[in-house]
């Protein structure tokens, strides 16, 4: 294949052949790395803390500084790599991503490994839209790319899947720094066959890449994610809802020069595309309630149920074999129903398990919440898989690396607002009962602590007598799980909306052909 964009050309759509079959599944392993990056870390941090003795402040920049920068790398990255090729930009944020693993496993400080998490963010940028794009055109056939992109959606939940037991494995066995060093035999792998089996593709009259846009997309996505995330983190006080406001203007900044542009980072035009428009929509929907429920009941396996990280790791996986599952079923389903059929069931579906979670305060406990779970990733499984597809298939493939990009970007800022919005309902709800529940026995200071989180209530639960300390805890668990219940119900009506706006906008698109 040549260094231009791939002809779409007229008639049937070509087969592909052994060597795409066999290039997805080298696609697949930095997606897989990529979810795994997310979640050893978390398991790992307990020893970062011994090890490096970071402040509170510097631990957080570690946690969340990779998904800073992976949210406002994305627009530039997907369309860099339709300007100098896909594959190019695939192998050389792989061989970033390596280099990066290695100074973050030898990170000797705080500020060293926030730099290090800071440029494996960047490198991450690279991977999702430049493999996505190019398995838009690696499967032109329509059938085909749809199973493609299922197999792409599944990676990443594979990743989540062997995450703990990897991350766990290593951590019992070596330092912290060996979860990021896991990167690097994949990435020389990636580095080796990528020149082999990766095609590459460009947009031939692609034209030079504005850097005034690149640096407004930026500053707007960093932005609106950091205000969003502290106001998900501390309420909505003014650092928050300035760093919001600033985001937001900075992206009309930057939306009403793409409009001015001959070669605009992003093409705008493609919202016109009324399939383009809807997916990215109800793709945003997905994830909101995805990531902003997932992060809850993680809370609830571990300050509720008292697990420990390992432990609530291990119990998610069902969950993520069940989205794999549902990923790998939504291509045989769109044979014979249209596309927008498929994804209202399984945004019922998503509903029904949302509505089985709002039962974990009552005898069902952990089976309610594993079961719920399931049923919610066996749901909105296919609902991602087809979205994605509908984005980057409605676009021209010329305009592959964009449309990735817009999808991947409007799946970070689902998942963003989700834990921001679902996430301050439930510390809402919470307070409003501890207002009430807090035992007179508990000191002032430690209750208005543990007012303020159920993390909060449990930490200074410790320095209280076990008299006053157990109807405390008990009174902030309950507390935490009827927020989370009531969270469980809005996700629940969040899910019957995108169905509605699915199966308005969407209905008229065929059924794929078997």
């Amino acid at each position: 294949m040549t260094d231009t964009a791939a002809s779409s050309g007229t008639g049937a759509a070509a087969l592909a052949g052994r060597r795409e079959w066999i290039g997805l599944a080298v696609l697949a392993l930095p997606c897989m790395l990529y979810s795994m990056d997310l979640t050893v870390l978390n398991l790992a941090v307990p020893q970062i803390s011994a090890d490096l003795r970071p402040t509170a402040s510097q631990l957080l920049w570690i946690v969340d500084i990779y998904g800073f920068f992976v949210a406002g790398f994305l627009v530039t990255m997907g369309t860099l790599g339709d300007r100098i090729g896909r594959r190019r930009l695939l192998l050389i944020g792989a061989g970033a991503f390596g280099i990066a693993s290695v100074f973050a496993a030898f990170a000797t400080s705080p500020a060293l490994l926030i730099i290090a998490r800071a440029l494996l963010g960047i490198a991450a940028a690279t991977l999702a839209p430049s493999t996505l794009s190019l398995i838009r055109n690696m499967f032109p056939d329509p059938q085909e790319r749809t199973f493609a992109i299922g197999v792409w959606i599944a990676s990443f939940s594979a990743g989540a899947a062997i995450g703990p037991l990897v991350g766990g494995l290593m951590l019992s066995q070596f330092w912290w720094g060996s979860v990021f060093l896991i990167n690097v035999p994949v990435m020389v792998l990636l580095l080796a066959l990528g020149p082999v089996l990766l095609p590459e593709y460009r947009d031939g009259q692609a034209g030079r890449l504005d850097l005034p846009s690149v640096g407004l997309s930026l500053a707007a996505v960093l932005a609106v994610i950091f205000g969003i995330k502290r106001m998900a983190e501390h309420g909505p006080d003014a650092l928050a809802a300035g760093a919001t406001a600033g985001g937001l203007v900075l992206a009309c900044l930057f939306v009403l020069r793409q409009r001015r542009l001959t070669d605009p980072l992003i093409d705008f035009r493609l919202f016109a595309s009324p399939v383009f428009s809807a997916a990215v929509v109800v793709n945003l929907l997905g994830f909101s309630v995805a990531f902003g429920s997932f992060l809850l009941i993680a809370q609830h396996l571990q300050l509720v149920l008292g697990m420990s990280p390992l432990e609530a790791g291990l119990w998610t996986v069902p969950s993520a074999l069940g989205f794999i599952a549902g990923s790998m079923v939504a291509p045989r389903l769109t044979r014979a129903f249209l596309p927008a059929t498929v994804m209202v069931g399984g945004l019922l579906v998503a509903a029904l398990g949302f509505v089985i979670l709002t039962r974990i305060g009552g005898s069902w406990g952990l089976a309610a919440v594993v079961g719920g779970y399931i049923v919610i990733s066996l749901g909105l499984a296919p609902v991602v898989t087809l979205t994605t597809d509908l984005i980057v298939g409605s676009a021209p493939p010329e305009k592959a690396g964009s449309a990735s990009a817009i999808s991947e970007t409007a799946s970070e800022f689902g998942g963003a607002v989700g834990i921001a919005v679902l996430g301050s309902i439930v510390t809402a709800i919470y307070r409003s009962a501890m207002a009430s529940a807090t035992p007179a026995a508990v000191p002032e200071a430690a209750a208005v602590a543990a007012r303020d989180t159920l993390g909060a209530a449990i930490a200074v639960a410790g320095s209280l007598p076990e008299q006053v300390a157990a109807p405390l805890v008990a009174a902030a668990r309950l507390a935490f799980t009827q927020s989370l219940e009531t969270m469980a119900l809005i996700a629940a009506l969040v899910a019957l909306f995108a169905a509605a706006v699915a199966l308005v906008m969407l209905r008229r698109r065929e059924p794929a052909l078997p």
